[in-house]
């Protein structure tokens, strides 16, 4: 189960800037503990799915688990030995575009061990230097 829009205003995007911090979704909104972003990028679907999967293989049925992120942009890719021009690529995949501060995923109805250790294993997947925060920590 690959997260992507179900329908897009527009097929193709451009790349955008990076430039700022997050402007929302920078405190815990919904559970205990939380995975805060530290660097900017494009963190794919693909990653977001695998931190998942590690979750919740962790922590089986004693937690509940919040994905504050969503992959709302696509990237195109041009095939591999392809002249210039033609226009743009295809939509190659979906990415999210993470800013610093930017809460990541939450966790609910864990122990504080357990948490760690699961966001521990999912900050592996994903390709942005990442912070555990607890609800009690001023963000």
């Amino acid at each position: 189960m690959v997260l992507m829009p179900s329908k897009t205003k527009y097929r193709k995007k451009q790349k955008g800037q990076f430039r700022g911090l997050v402007k929302k979704s920078f405190c815990i909104a919904f559970g205990d503990y939380g995975m805060q972003s530290l660097d900017r990028g494009w963190i794919t679907a693909q990653q977001i799915e695998a931190a998942r999967v590690v979750i919740n293989r962790f922590l089986g049925r004693k937690g509940k688990l919040w994905i504050r992120i969503f992959p709302d942009k696509p990237v195109s890719k041009k095939p591999a030995e392809t002249r210039m021009g033609k226009g743009k690529g295809a939509v190659t995949g979906w990415v999210a575009v993470v800013r610093p501060g930017q809460v990541l995923f939450e966790l609910g109805d864990t122990s504080f061990e357990d948490a760690q250790k699961s966001l521990k294993l999912a900050a592996a997947k994903i390709s942005v230097k990442t912070k555990f925060v607890t609800r009690l920590e001023k963000v």
